[in-house]
């Protein structure tokens, strides 16, 4: 009989998600898929809300990435208002999502992947966490935690709050940076500087030594890479050209703009998710699959652009290869690329300007926004009507354009590991899991799809019997 294996919930990751296993009659896996049973409806209830709301509102989205939301939202106004923000703002915006990128992949690193680094698969369930690291590792938990906390200061500093600010705004920015942050931010770059390179050593020696594995089962299959990348193909995480490249880092398209998404961007939605599958529209659906992220962006781009950044930039693109466990690997370098920019950013002194925002009325009927969010490209499409009032939305979100290739994943490393299993062990489920954890999934931020979740609820009586059933 064919048997359906069930990992709900999903766990160490942000939002709610469960995978299916499906078996066949010899035990062997034929199929998986990654189900995100919560929906989020902010496309629909943020129609007639003003413009001007509409940073302050998409930051709120999520806890964990709300300045991804905030850049991308005001960018999509900047162009309704049709102005050219002042260079400070713009700058201040760069310093900002840098800040951004650091917190959340030292989150995704340290605190929901490493426990399976560092402890092992194989570990107590129940320590296998950043409380367990804690216990067992204390100067990398430490360290990890000490970095994060890093990048939220400077989001604080800069923006008032760590989470949803609404410090970035159409048109530009509110407050500068001050002398008192300049000085916090210098204070603490060589410890972040010091932990990245701990990080970046200690991962490598695990490639070596321990992953090579993981680096074969974790997602390793051709597929397109998407992000933007600057004019001179340099890495970019705030403006630039959207590029595409093939497994081998071929351009197989190049100088795209956002405004441009829908004609190689396809949307489709299957009835089993909530999240959208996002897919290159000219090869079709699901043929154009496609990732987005840190993995991406080192694929996309010919250099960093920073000394230490680049030196594994190259190191990395020597090791080669598609593998989605690389995911992790890509976070640190981006980490470290992070750090040298706020580094020399800092010593910039339009961020100490007075000269903040650009102000316009509507000039625009619809625009898009782009950026690069730590976990990829995010669209946010807007139409006003004339008073400026949100007519529509449509937000195309990182972990959505991951969603065909965290599927594939997930399907690669069940079929590689469950072979005829009678009783399947956990550390094999929580590899599964862990093929999910590659990419960093912010499920809050993704589900916006318009598509049905199958629905099942059965009423049970106090000895166990269905007395009632009720499906979708």
């Amino acid at each position: 009989m064919n048997r359906i294996i069930v990992i709900d919930p999903l766990t160490r990751i942000e939002g709610h998600a469960k995978i299916s296993i499906y078996l066949d009659d010899s035990g062997m896996v034929s199929d998986a898929r990654f189900h995100v049973t919560e929906f989020r409806g902010f496309e629909r209830f943020c129609q007639g809300r003003p413009l001007a709301e509409m940073p302050g509102i998409t930051a709120r989205i999520c806890g964990i990435c709300p300045v991804s939301h905030l850049l991308a939202s005001s960018k999509s106004a900047d162009k309704i208002l049709s102005v050219a923000i002042p260079v400070s703002a713009q700058k201040l915006r760069r310093l900002l999502n840098l800040a951004q990128i650091i917190q959340s992949h030292a989150l995704s690193f340290f605190h929901l992947s490493s426990p399976d680094f560092l402890l092992g698969w194989e570990s107590d369930i129940a320590k296998r966490n950043i409380f367990g690291l804690m216990e067992a590792n204390p100067e990398v938990a430490r360290a990890g935690i000490r970095l994060r906390q890093f990048g939220q200061g400077i989001i604080e500093l800069l923006a008032g709050r760590k989470i949803h600010a609404n410090w970035s705004v159409p048109g530009g920015v509110l407050t500068c940076l001050s002398a008192e942050g300049k000085d916090w931010i210098g204070e603490r770059i060589a410890e972040s500087l010091h932990t990245i390179e701990m990080a970046l050593d200690l991962f490598k020696k695990l490639l070596d030594k321990q992953f090579s594995q993981e680096v074969e089962v974790f997602g390793n299959f051709p597929s397109l890479f998407m992000s933007l990348v600057g004019q001179q193909g340099q890495w970019e995480h705030y403006d630039g050209k959207i590029r595409f490249v093939d497994s081998n880092s071929n351009i197989v398209s190049d100088n795209l703009s956002e405004d441009d998404y829908p004609q190689f961007i396809g949307e489709s939605v299957e009835s089993w998710s909530y999240l959208k599958f996002p897919y290159y529209r000219p090869w079709g659906y699901p043929n154009g699959i496609y990732r987005v992220g840190p993995l991406a962006r080192l694929k996309v781009c010919q250099y960093i652009g920073s000394e230490l950044a680049d030196r594994e930039f190259r190191e990395f693109r020597s090791r080669s290869g598609n593998s989605s466990f690389y995911y992790h690997y890509a976070r640190l370098i981006e980490i470290l690329a992070c750090l040298e920019k706020i580094q020399d950013l800092i010593e910039d002194q339009d961020l100490y300007s007075d000269r903040l925002r650009s102000q316009a009325g509507i000039n625009q009927l619809e625009a898009v926004g782009v950026s690069e969010a730590p976990r990829g490209t995010l669209f946010h499409h807007y139409q006003v009507d004339k008073n400026g009032l949100i007519a529509k939305v449509n937000l195309i979100i990182a972990t959505g354009q991951n969603n065909l290739a965290m599927n594939k994943t997930i399907a690669e490393i069940a079929k590689h590991y469950i072979k005829g299993c009678e009783q399947i062990p956990e550390s094999l489920l929580n590899r599964v899991e862990a093929g999910i954890r590659c990419y960093d999934p912010c499920l809050s931020c993704s589900t916006h799809a318009i598509g049905q979740m199958p629905l099942q609820i059965e009423l049970i009586d106090a000895n166990g019997a269905i007395v009632g059933e009720i499906s979708r």
